[in-house]
């Protein structure tokens, strides 16, 4: 099924404990609204992430909307999710970029990472999807999905939150009280209509107070500066292609940004089992196909100068606020984007909001994405009185949520998700291994091994 969605009840309620599913959808207005909200969600890093990489956000944009079109259409609409910008291979890229690479050469090994998790995904379709249970038994994947979230609180603390802190604590207060008191359609759209609200008090704060001196992301250090600033509104076009470019290969740069692959298998298994967990239903057969659609869309995102993607948390956590799974919310998220991307001016418009209404929101949706990991768990009874769950998933989330640097060789390091995702996932395997290998004795008696960790 990748179209044809059946009405949810009357297509404008949803009453206490009932759910959107993927094959539903509510009034065409209503999923609008919430197409909406999911490009709000996802235009943040989206948008964010390329500059990083000192690559073109609109491009970034426009393909993230052309990258969810073809995920869902290869999974058949059975797994909601929107594909934006990854952060995964922000290390590999600085690291390319510090050794003199273009962005023709960070797109190349990007590409070719495409490929390499695309052909993961196909091993994975063929091999049967017990082979991510070995991989992935539910304590990894709780904690893949717990450290995606919590990992990205550096994000708020950091960049967001100190822009502009009492405005990101009023955003974030009005966002509980919409979300909370609100049971209907305005409830569900919680996420973006606090957005709005942040946004414009923080117009009518400059109205009222003046200039902030703060934090300014832009320039990277503390200034005096508006909270909204419409200048490149102004002066972006209407309508104009972003700037595209072809790929070109170095194997020295391709090596650099292999190792996010591992990062991204996981966070896509994390992904697809936190939307499995939240739906009720049953993903494990179309897990392989994520994976491969995700390599394949940053296969072509990539071909034409876009940033690699991967499946987003951001709306994971819009659709735990909202309930609704329907894909065809995904559908209309991917078109806005892709206009976006061809509208200069309304990107820049999104692009105007406020670091610290960013920060009251994405406090909120990674939270909600932390705690989903924690539900995995508690859902499949997970042990942590024994040490090989304990001890290396408790290190994988701290070395996450620092973010913890680990330098490998020269330029190249991991660092933040992608590290804590490998202490997690190569910990674990590691120490349960262990566990089941001979008996041995130290002093005072014998420690026996044999248990079984398998949970």
């Amino acid at each position: 099924m990748a179209f044809g969605w059946k009405l949810h009840g009357d297509g404008k309620n949803l009453p206490p404990g009932e759910v959107v599913k993927p094959d539903e959808r509510l009034s065409w207005p209503r999923m609008v609204g919430f197409g909406a909200q999911h490009v709000i969600a996802m235009f943040g890093a989206t948008f964010v992430f390329p500059l990083v990489m000192g690559l073109d956000p609109n491009v970034a944009v426009m393909m993230s909307g052309v990258s969810t079109i073809l995920f869902l259409l290869i999974v058949q609409g059975k797994i909601p999710s929107y594909l934006g910008t990854s952060a995964s291979f922000v290390g590999g890229v600085v690291a390319i970029r510090a050794a003199q690479g273009d962005s023709a050469t960070v797109t190349g090994a990007i590409l070719i990472a495409g490929v390499v998790l695309a052909l993961c995904g196909v091993a994975i379709h063929y091999l049967g999807v017990q082979i991510i249970h070995k991989i992935f038994p539910p304590v990894v994947t709780g904690a893949v999905v717990m450290l995606i979230g919590f990992g990205l609180a550096y994000v708020v603390a950091d960049v967001y939150w100190p822009q502009d802190h009492w405005i990101a604590l009023i955003t974030m207060l009005a966002t509980f009280l919409i979300i909370v008191l609100f049971r209907g359609f305005i409830g569900r759209i919680g996420i973006l209509l606090g957005l709005l609200f942040g946004f414009v008090l923080s117009w009518g704060a400059d109205k009222v107070f003046g200039n902030i001196t703060a934090y300014n992301a832009g320039t990277g250090q503390i200034d005096t500066h508006p909270r909204v600033s419409f200048d490149a509104v102004a002066s972006a076009d209407w309508i104009g292609l972003p700037s595209f470019h072809a790929p070109d290969f170095k194997v020295s740069a391709i090596v650099l940004v292999l190792p996010a692959v591992i990062a991204l298998i996981a966070e896509n298994v994390g992904h697809v089992k936190a939307v499995g967990e939240m739906t009720g239903a049953d993903v494990d057969p179309y897990m392989g196909r994520a994976v491969a659609a995700d390599g394949a869309a940053t296969v072509i995102a990539s071909a034409v100068g876009g940033s690699p993607t991967t499946t987003y948390a951001e709306n994971i956590g819009v659709m735990a606020a909202t309930r609704v799974y329907s894909t065809a919310a995904y559908y209309v998220a991917a078109v806005i984007a892709i206009l976006f991307g061809l509208c200069p001016k309304f990107g820049a418009l999104v692009a105007a909001t406020p670091g610290g209404v960013l920060g009251g929101i994405t406090v909120i949706l990674y939270g909600m994405i932390g705690l989903l990991g924690a539900k995995i768990w508690i859902e499949n009874r997970v042990d942590f009185s024994d040490p090989v769950n304990m001890v290396p998933i408790g290190a994988g989330i701290i070395l996450a949520i620092g973010p913890v640097t680990h330098q490998i060789a020269g330029d190249f390091a991991l660092a933040g998700i992608a590290l804590g995702t490998i202490v997690a996932l190569g910990g674990y395997h590691l120490l349960r291994a262990l566990a089941r290998g001979p008996r041995k004795e130290v002093s005072g008696g014998e420690i026996g091994f044999e248990r079984d960790a398998a949970t």
